[in-house]
């Protein structure tokens, strides 16, 4: 079945020492367009992801955001080098400013990187733990896009049903309006000739003529073609996106419509044309976020 553009996905697992949460959004657009957001210390590895999310996706905006959640804290320690150091300077600014007081430990403590956390020293992990947590995510997103996907079929399948209706109704006023315009054309001609002796042939050749333009059936044909052609790649049972596929059988309909349209010259026919055309633009629009 179709599958929708329009998704959400999110995954947390282990990269080296820290835990970190991807999420995976997307939006309709007319390519595969991937935003990827990673902290600093992954950044490098982005070329990854975006390979990642690429096996996930046909077509649409994506966006990647990584966040490291947490680091392992056990271990802190203090950097006897820095302490010592902060400590000398401290107390070399209180005696050359002649300062009272003891420089004590809880003051050089609070001084910059006296501390040392695992946080700094934490393994940075590997592409590969990354990646897996944002495949993860991706197989989330993908699940939520083939459920809206099953309804975006059902509401284009409804639409088909209507648009189908509309064409029998046509194909069964045409012949009744080609009968009409015939007979209104043989009393034109009375009215014209004015008793004059018409050329019976002449009339018949020019009733053919209006026959054949004023005929639509090819066009119905065509279009009937054309929503089994939708409907086939609606219910297919591919993973290949089908969102272009569909919109270009929609153009081929819309075509149709408009041919069926100018040839029509009636006004039961031209609602029902109406009818088609508003039923394809509500169907181009649900087209739109389909993969």
């Amino acid at each position: 079945m179709i599958r929708s553009m329009t998704g959400f996905g999110s995954a947390e697992g282990d990269v080296g020492g820290a835990r970190v949460s991807v999420e995976v959004r997307s939006v309709n657009h007319r390519f595969f367009n991937p935003s990827v957001k990673l902290p600093s210390r992954y950044s490098r590895w982005e070329a990854d992801v975006r390979e990642s999310l690429r096996k996930h996706i046909g077509r649409g905006h994506v966006t990647v955001a990584a966040v490291v959640e947490r680091v392992a804290t056990e271990g802190a320690a203090v950097d006897e080098a820095k302490f010592a150091q902060h400590a000398a300077s401290l107390r070399a600014l209180r005696d050359r400013h002649g300062l009272e007081g003891a420089v004590d430990v809880a003051t050089v403590l609070r001084m910059p990187d006296v501390i040392r956390t695992s946080a700094e020293e934490v393994a940075e992990g590997s592409a590969e733990e990354l990646v897996a947590i944002v495949d993860a995510a991706a197989g989330a997103l993908t699940k939520m896009r083939d459920a809206e996907g099953g309804r975006l079929a059902d509401v284009l399948l409804e639409r088909m049903l209507v648009v189908e209706a509309a064409l029998s109704r046509i194909a069964a006023r045409a012949p009744e309006r080609v009968i009409a315009q015939r007979d209104r054309l043989r009393e034109n001609v009375k009215v014209l000739a004015e008793g004059v002796a018409l050329d019976e042939q002449r009339v018949a050749q020019e009733i053919a003529i209006l026959a054949d333009r004023l005929d639509v059936s090819e066009e119905i044909d065509r279009f009937g073609a054309h929503v089994e052609a939708f409907r086939e790649v609606i219910q297919r049972k591919s993973a290949e996106p089908a969102g272009k596929r569909l919109g270009f059988i929609l153009q081929e309909m819309l075509r149709e419509a408009n041919t069926t349209g100018s040839k029509a010259n009636d006004t039961l026919i031209q609602r029902e044309v109406l009818l088609v055309k508003e039923e394809l633009e509500r169907t181009r629009e649900q087209v739109e976020n389909v993969e």
